[in-house]
Formats: C-alpha cells, structure tokens, sequence
C-alpha cells in the first residue's frame, strides 16, 4: 500500500469528521469544505500552515511525537486512530512497531497442541483463533458448530472477511450487517496500518473491492478500530437468535493471531441456545464416527 496516498486520506477523511463547534470554532458561513479547513487545524496543533499542508499530502516521515500527538488532539482522534496515525509514521519513516522487526506468524502455530488444548478447554463459550488477514485458523467444538456454514466441509482457510462480503448467507447470520462489516473493515484498516507491507492483505482487500461495492467505500472511509470487547447479535440457523458477549485476548507467541471467546450472559435465553448448539454439534459428530 502505498503510505503517502494512506496518510494523505487518513488525515483528510478525520479532518471532515469535525465541525467546527466541535473545537470551539465558529462555523461562518460560505464554508466550502466539510469539517474543518487546512489552516483551522494547522492552528489548533500548533503548526505552521504549510507544514501541516505538507503532512496531509503524505510527507509523515521524521514528524515528531509531539507534532503526532498536537495532530491527534487537533483531530479528535480516538486511541485507536491515534495508534493508527502512529503506525503510518513509523511505516513512513521505515521503522517497525516497537523498533525492531516484527516476526511474522506462520499458520503452523495453529498446529501447536498446547493452542488446541487451550481451545478444547473453553466448552461453554465459541472459541476460535484468527490472524491479521481474518483466516479462521482454529475453532473449539462449539466455534465449528458456530461457524458451520463458514468452515463448510474444508478446502480453502474459512476466511471472515470473505464471509461478510461475498457470502449472502452472511446477511442472514449477522442481523446487524451494516455494523459488522464497519466493524470488519476497520479493523482490517488497522492492521494494513501497523504492516504496510503485508501483501496478504493486500491482496485480500484488492479481491474484496473489486468484488464488494460496500467493502470499497467502507476502505475509503479510513475507519479504523480495535475489536477489544462487546456485544453482538448472531442468527444462527439451528438454534436462531443469539446475544453473545466477545472478548479478543492477544496471542503473545505469535504476533497478529489472536483468540476471540464468544460467551452468553448466564441463566439466558442465549446461553440455553449455546447449550442447545453444543448438543446439536455433539450428535453429529457422534453421528459422523465410525460404528
């Protein structure tokens, strides 16, 4: 990707997310710009106009941490668009996350048994590992009866992006669609930013936009998040509507993976629901061993 063209359009896409009341400018009239104009955030971030010029037309590299901090505040930028920005500038500036070449994981840290004992002792909950490309990599029982129409009967790595956008069944599984792939595509935002260089994912967003209208003006947006913790609604075909709380824990051995856990509030419709799913997932397997 190339990082000018992703800052130029990260920091144009923020500064037309603010009004100007919004950081106690006066709105005036004959405004012929969304948000806020070059030289009102030049202004508020204690730099000269042309330099702020200069840094939304790409050239990052060598900014300082305070001039990338005064641009945040100016900005509004949340934690994880502030990380963002951070990340662009060091990309730019040829430095990786935390000075020293990320090791890349390898999808043969899926085959790590103490992961899959990790995995199969989470029973009550969907577990599933996923890397930076949104590659499905390991599930627990639950998480493949969960995940069924995704993994399908094996092949291809089950990806959630692809899902999301060029799977119609996906519209059924995710009642709030609009949300989840918003969701789905910031934090694919995310990543790009911490690894410019990760074909992988370029290539997964090339096939993405040319194939997906909605996943193409979602990447321009330059949205970007975390997926930390939440609540989500899911449909799912054999036992119907189900609220789950998430929780995203970091995968240390192996930078870019992480462990998602999927859970219901206790005593809940959804939690019977999950109960349900793991009796269900339960006799077909027990339907699928040999006699």
């Amino acid at each position: 990707m190339d990082n000018q063209a992703e800052v130029r359009e990260f920091l144009m896409s923020r500064r037309a997310k603010i009004a100007p009341e919004q950081v106690g400018l006066p709105t005036g009239v004959n405004r012929r710009v969304a948000g806020l104009r070059r030289t009102e955030v030049a202004t508020l971030a204690g730099v000269s106009v042309e330099y702020y010029a200069k840094l939304e037309r790409g050239a990052i590299g060598g900014a300082s941490s305070s001039v990338l901090d005064a641009l945040a505040r100016a900005l509004n930028l949340d934690d994880t668009e502030r990380t963002h920005l951070f990340d662009l500038a060091r990309a730019a500036d040829g430095v990786p996350l935390s000075g020293r070449p990320r090791r890349r994981a390898t999808k043969n840290a899926v085959s790590r048994p103490s992961l899959h004992w990790v995995l199969s002792t989470i029973t009550d909950g969907v577990a599933f590992v996923r890397d930076q490309h949104q590659d499905l990599l390991a599930t627990n029982e639950l998480g493949r009866a969960f995940y069924s129409q995704l993994i399908g009967d094996g092949g291809l790595t089950p990806n959630l992006a692809r899902f999301q956008f060029l799977d119609p069944a996906s519209r059924d599984f995710y009642p709030d669609w609009d949300l989840f792939a918003g969701m789905c595509v910031a934090i694919m935002r995310a990543e790009a930013g911490r690894d410019t260089n990760d074909k992988v994912l370029q290539d997964l967003v090339g096939e993405l936009s040319t194939r997906s209208d909605t996943f193409r003006r979602l990447w321009g947006a330059h949205d970007v998040r975390t997926h930390g913790s939440g609540t989500k609604r899911f449909n799912h075909p054999v036992v119907g509507e189900l609220t789950l709380a998430y929780e995203e824990l970091i995968i240390t051995a192996d930078p870019g993976f992480v462990l998602m856990v999927y859970t219901a509030e206790p005593g809940s419709p959804s939690a019977e629901r999950l109960r349900l799913l793991a009796s269900w997932a339960a006799t077909r397997i027990g339907a699928a061993e040999p006699r």
